[in-house]
């Protein structure tokens, strides 16, 4: 083993001259006798720590939230959530129950509530706000129709940027306004003659009134082209209805809805909310 060599030893009566320093490194103030020949290990931890500059390496910076988290996915944007979009969501969970309820229960019953809920002019002259309120729980065509998955990525996209008040606002305001200018020209064409009775019991419910005001809302959010896009697209897939004339009376209640919609452009440009 490597010893330390012994100090040289000073002459009887000599006084001793000064002591140098301790060396903090020399083995033989660190280990006992016997035991300095044992490699000794660096305490990392004792260290100074080392600037990045210094080192020559750049540290990896923190990001300003913090903790290192994923971003939200943009396609979890897409659908209704409790929070971010009550109106769309609590909507959503009463057009699934009934959706589910047309499925399973029994078609009579079914056909019944439909009747009783349908915005005919029989029931608009009775009972208007209920009937107004009970046609908009049923979606026509069922929960896979265009107009359902309308309903969850536009009125989802629309209230993340203008609130849940100002959504249910354009919703209802296609979806009532739409419904009395196509019923009441049928009722006044009953009294004129024009038409026959039974023209005032048609079968009259679901949601696409106020989804065509959506999307004509949503698009005056976009950017130009996408904002032109979007109602050539929609607007002449409505046109195209229109003229197969399969049943003109609703198809001309979608346009006018579009036009409800894209008549608010105003208001929700300026309610706009922060992305």
């Amino acid at each position: 083993m490597n010893r330390s060599a012994p100090a040289a030893p000073t002459a009887p009566g000599e006084p001793e001259g000064p002591k140098e320093p301790e060396d903090p490194e020399d083995p033989a103030v660190i280990a006992p006798p016997g035991l300095d020949g044992i490699p000794r290990q660096r305490d990392h931890a004792c260290e100074p720590a080392v600037p990045a500059a210094a080192s020559g390496t750049s540290a990896p910076s923190a990001p300003a939230g913090g903790a290192l988290r994923p971003r939200l996915p943009h396609l979890r944007r897409l659908l209704p959530t409790p929070t971010g979009t009550p109106f769309t969501f609590g909507y959503a969970a009463v057009l699934a129950l009934t959706s589910l309820l047309t499925s399973y229960a029994d078609p009579s019953l079914i056909a019944e509530l439909h009747r009783h809920s349908s915005t005919d002019v029989a029931h608009l002259a009775q009972q208007p706000l209920l009937v107004l309120v009970a046609s908009a729980l049923w979606i026509a065509g069922g929960i896979a129709s265009p107009y359902a998955i309308g309903f969850l990525l536009v009125l989802t996209a629309l209230e993340r940027r203008i609130g849940a008040l100002r959504t249910a606002g354009v919703f209802l305001l296609g979806h009532v306004v739409a419904t009395l200018a196509t019923e009441v020209p049928v009722g006044l064409s009953v009294l004129a003659g024009h038409l026959p009775d039974s023209s005032l019991h048609r079968l009259d419910y679901g949601i696409s009134f106020g989804v065509a005001a959506s999307v004509g809302a949503l698009a005056g959010l976009f950017r130009p082209w996408l904002r032109w896009l979007v109602l050539a697209g929609f607007g002449g897939m409505l046109i195209d209805d229109l003229i197969a004339f399969t049943d003109p009376m609703t198809n001309w209640g979608h346009l006018l809805a579009l036009a409800l919609g894209i008549a608010t452009w105003p208001l929700v440009r300026r309610r706009r909310l922060p992305a």
